[in-house]
């Protein structure tokens, strides 16, 4: 057996085609798993149920009238298949996710603990008021600390995730601006080094959108963006740090400037888990700021939700949040304030968001994180998420093309391209050898301002060690590429199954199980 510099076995270059076929097609504890149609039968059922007397049914005639083909599973069966699925999935309780804009990382079994007392995790959000006192005290002590960390006004606890916490700062941008007589204003102006949901967000809310360049070093070309302020101007939404891992040294400025021309400035506060504790978005001139509780407070991120997107607002934007919010009385009473007319205490409200308050699970375990850390332990979240990012960024140099490397220190997250790699080789190809070496690939081809974008995100949690085996990876991959070698354009050969035609399964998915035609004997 010879192993080269990079670490790459070349006798395993062809992958789970090595070696003989087996029976079952399992190979030791790699299962392989059928669809649960090939497994069960739509003839039969895991659970003996009685036949139901017929009764007239309410369904205006939208009844089934055919049986729905469901296969029916043995609970052993059944607990078999969704288990052999999941030893099939990569998680972070698995090991490094490196995807950057992300920011996973470890959840704390103490927050999951918390989240599921049982006066957090069987409570409904129609009980009376009087009977949630706990849990609307959570809600509006987590709400205190986020007003406290961000330097800002008030806070909208409600939109259910990052997006959803976009429209509500831009609709409360759209009500200020009508308050005052200017629903003129009709332009959103976004930089290339924004997240790619700003710009949906500002035209789903009816603005159009114009583009900010980024300067060479990655950032807000400022000047161009100052040049564009006029009177259709409502905002600029801006990320910070931005989507190439930077600070955005002239917000302040940039601030000082849209204020000036009557606009307002929506900040991205996906990468809030870089500045926890060091930066406040209020000292910043930020008006609105959504908070993604999964990133920066470590709730479960992924899996379809639930999701938590609280926004912060500046004092002139706060009157124009969304209900409900919750108030505490002198006497630590706490109501909830659903009305716009109640009390005349918030009668510029945009309306609601959601049918509810919010995510109690995510709110739990937001504060759960934060009491858990205290302000010290915050401000050692980013600094050693930035402390990470550094060290994989400087790490890889001379191996990964760092395209703003010459812009300073990064902030969460290392850019890397495929500039460098030889004709033939892809950031695809990276990504994809990773996987053969037990990692989930980083952000591939985003942010779009990079060609070939790689994108790493390391967070806090990950030790010197998680990272050391991760740059080793990454780098013998990088070498593979650059030595040409050719099993990696067919890489992965060791995952569940080969590489994919991805475009193909995007344009023309198969979504629907059909049971093969058996072949008819020839007579």
């Amino acid at each position: 057996m010879t192993i080269n510099a990079s670490g790459w076995r070349p006798e395993l270059g062809a992958g789970r085609d090595d070696g003989p076929a087996t029976f079952t097609g399992n190979r030791a504890l790699m299962l392989e798993e059928a669809l649960i149609f090939e497994i069960g039968s739509t003839e039969t059922t895991g659970v003996d149920i009685a036949d139901v007397a017929p009764v007239a049914d309410r369904l205006g005639g939208l009844a089934r009238e055919r049986a729905i083909g469901l296969p029916g599973l043995s609970e052993p069966e059944t607990i078999r298949h969704y288990t052999r699925l999941s030893r099939q999935n990569y998680g972070i309780d698995l090991g490094f996710f490196p995807l950057g804009s992300c920011t996973m990382k470890h959840n704390p079994r103490l927050n999951e603990k918390m989240a599921r007392l049982p006066g957090f995790a069987d409570i409904h959000p129609l009980q009376p008021v009087d009977s949630v006192q706990g849990a609307l005290g959570v809600i509006n002590e987590l709400a205190v600390w986020l007003i406290k960390l961000t330097g800002m006004h008030g806070v909208a606890m409600s939109p259910k995730a990052g997006a959803h916490g976009e429209l509500c700062g831009i609709l409360c941008i759209k009500a200020a601006l009508e308050a005052r007589g200017e629903g003129h204003r009709n332009v959103i102006l976004v930089p290339e080094s924004a997240h790619g949901t700003n710009p949906a967000t500002a035209a789903f809310a009816g603005y159009q959108v114009e583009d900010i360049p980024a300067t060479p070093e990655g950032r807000v070309d400022t000047a161009a963006l100052k040049a564009r302020l006029g009177p259709d101007v409502a905002g600029v939404m801006i990320t910070n740090p931005n989507t190439c891992g930077l600070f955005e040294r002239d917000l302040k400025d940039i601030s000082d400037a849209v204020h000036a021309a009557g606009g307002y400035v929506y900040c991205d506060g996906a990468n809030f888990n870089a500045i926890v504790g060091r930066v406040r978005p209020g000292d910043l001139g930020i008006d609105a700021m959504h908070i993604n509780l999964h990133k920066t407070f470590s709730t479960p991120h992924g899996g379809g939700g639930p999701g938590s997107g609280p926004v912060v607002l500046s004092e002139a934007l706060s009157p124009f949040g969304p209900l409900p919010f919750t108030e505490r009385y002198a006497d630590g009473h706490i109501t909830l304030v659903e009305e716009e007319t109640v009390g005349d205490r918030h009668p510029d409200s945009f309306g609601r968001m959601t049918a509810f308050h919010g995510q109690m699970g995510m709110f739990t375990r937001a504060l759960t994180y934060i009491l858990s850390h205290g302000a010290d332990g915050l401000r050692q979240v980013a600094e050693d998420a930035v402390l990470n990012a550094n060290y994989v960024l400087r790490s890889l140099e001379g191996v990964l093309d760092a395209p703003f490397a010459h812009s300073g220190p990064c902030m969460h997250e290392a850019l890397f391209s495929d500039d460098g790699l030889p004709d033939g080789f892809s950031t695809l190809d990276v990504a994809k050898g990773l996987i053969d070496e037990g990692f989930h690939p980083m952000t591939v081809y985003f942010p779009l301002v990079v060609h070939g974008a790689m994108l790493v995100e390391p967070t806090e949690t990950e030790s010197k060690a998680a990272l050391d085996q991760f740059i080793g990876a990454l780098r013998s991959v990088a070498e593979r590429a650059k030595a040409g070698d050719p099993s990696l354009k067919s890489a992965p050969h060791f995952a569940p199954r080969a590489r994919l035609d991805e475009t193909l399964a995007a344009r023309k998915p198969v979504l629907v199980w059909k049971e093969p035609t058996l072949p008819v004997a020839a007579e």
